[in-house]
C-alpha cells in the first residue's frame, strides 16, 4: 500500500518522495497500527494522515480544535482534488446538510470535525453507520492536561476506542514532551502506539531576544526591516492585540487583528486576507497560527513572554 500512497503524493500534492518520518507514519495509518506523530511545523504532519486517507477504503475522520485550521486544510485538499469536507458552526444549515448527504453517499475521503461536534447528540450514531478507515487526532497535545493548550473536550475522545474499537487512531502534534506523549497514549487508550518523533533542529531560523522598552517602537523597527513581507505578531491578551493593531494602523502599517473575542466573520475574513497576501501582518493571540499553511512567513514577534518554553515553541 505504501507504493499506492507514494503515487497519491505525486498525483494530488506533486511530491515525489516522503519527508523524514512521513513514510513510517503513513505505514502505521494504512497498516492498522496506532501512532503518536510529533513533527515540527512544516514537517508535513497533515500529509501523514491525508495521503493514506485517499488510498484507504472508507472515510478518515479528522478531529481538529479550530475552525480556521479545519477551513485551511479542507480548502487545500479540495483544491488538490481530494474529496474532503468539514462540519462546524461557521457553515449554514444547508451547507451542513450537503456534507451529511455526501457522508451518506460515501463521497468523502476526509471529514473534519471539532471534538464538541463529534461528541454532540447523534453524531457518533451517524458515524457508526459509516465505514471509517482511520481516525486522526490533530493538534493532539490538546488531549493532555500537561499540554500547552489543554482542552477538556479532547479528554472525552477516549470514547473513540470504545465505540470504534477496530479503527486505527493516529495522534499528531508539533509540541509534545515525553510526559505529554505518554498522557496522550493513555487518555486516548491507544494500543501500544508507535512513537514517531521528528527532529526539531531548524537551522534556517534565527532567534533574537530583546528587553522590552517601547513596545510599539520596537515592533515598528522589525516591520521596517521586513517591508512588504509576511509576518505574525503575537500578544498575550486580546486587549493588547486591539491596542497594537490601532497603533500600527495609525502609523500606516498593513496589519489586521485576530483573536477569539472578534466576530467569526471578521476573524475568517482577516485570516483569508493574510493567506491571500492582501495584508502583510496579523496581530494575534495564540488562537491564530495553529496549522496555518503559509510558506512565506518571514518573521514572528512575541510582544509578551509566553508562560513556558512549551508555550513559546
Amino acid at each position: 500500500m505504501i507504493e499506492d500512497i507514494r503515487k497519491t503524493l505525486v498525483k494530488y500534492w506533486g511530491y515525489n518522495d516522503f519527508l523524514p518520518s512521513q513514510k513510517k507514519a503513513m505505514e502505521c495509518a494504512s497498516q492498522g497500527r496506532d501512532s503518536i506523530v510529533v513533527l515540527p511545523t512544516g514537517g508535513g504532519k497533515s500529509l501523514c494522515f491525508q495521503a493514506p486517507a485517499v488510498v484507504m477504503q472508507g472515510l478518515t475522520l479528522v478531529v481538529s480544535p479550530l475552525i480556521s485550521l479545519m477551513k485551511d486544510q479542507v480548502d487545500a485538499l479540495t483544491e488538490c482534488g481530494v474529496p474532503a469536507a468539514r462540519i462546524d458552526s461557521s457553515l449554514a444549515a444547508h451547507e451542513q446538510q450537503a456534507v451529511l448527504g455526501a457522508i451518506g453517499e460515501n463521497k468523502l475521503k476526509l471529514l473534519y470535525l471539532s471534538p464538541e461536534r463529534l461528541l454532540s447528540d447523534g453524531f457518533v450514531d451517524l458515524l457508526k453507520k459509516t465505514e471509517l478507515s482511520f481516525i486522526a487526532i490533530d493538534e493532539a497535545h490538546c488531549v493532555s492536561m500537561w499540554g500547552h493548550d489543554f482542552r477538556p473536550e479532547y479528554r472525552k475522545l477516549r470514547m473513540l476506542k470504545e465505540v470504534f474499537g477496530n479503527v486505527t487512531i493516529g495522534a499528531y502534534t508539533a509540541t509534545a514532551t515525553e510526559q505529554v506523549r505518554h498522557d496522550i497514549a493513555e487518555q486516548l487508550r491507544l494500543d501500544n502506539p508507535e512513537m514517531l518523533i521528528g527532529s526539531f533542529d531548524r537551522p534556517n531560523l534565527v532567534y533574537k531576544i530583546r528587553r522590552r522598552a517601547d513596545k510599539v517602537k520596537q515592533v515598528c523597527a522589525v516591520l521596517d526591516r521586513h517591508k512588504g513581507e509576511s509576518g505574525i505578531i503575537y500578544c498575550i491578551r486580546r486587549k493588547d492585540v486591539d491596542n497594537l493593531f490601532v497603533n500600527l494602523s495609525a502609523k500606516g502599517y498593513n496589519v489586521l487583528p485576530y483573536h477569539a473575542g472578534m466576530a467569526d466573520g471578521d476573524r475568517k475574513k482577516n485570516q483569508e486576507l493574510f493567506i491571500n497576501e492582501k495584508t502583510d501582518t496579523i496581530v494575534a493571540t495564540i488562537a491564530f497560527g495553529m496549522g496555518i499553511d503559509k510558506s512565506n512567513v518571514r518573521y514572528v514577534i512575541h510582544t509578551g513572554m509566553p508562560k513556558s518554553l512549551e508555550h513559546y515553541q
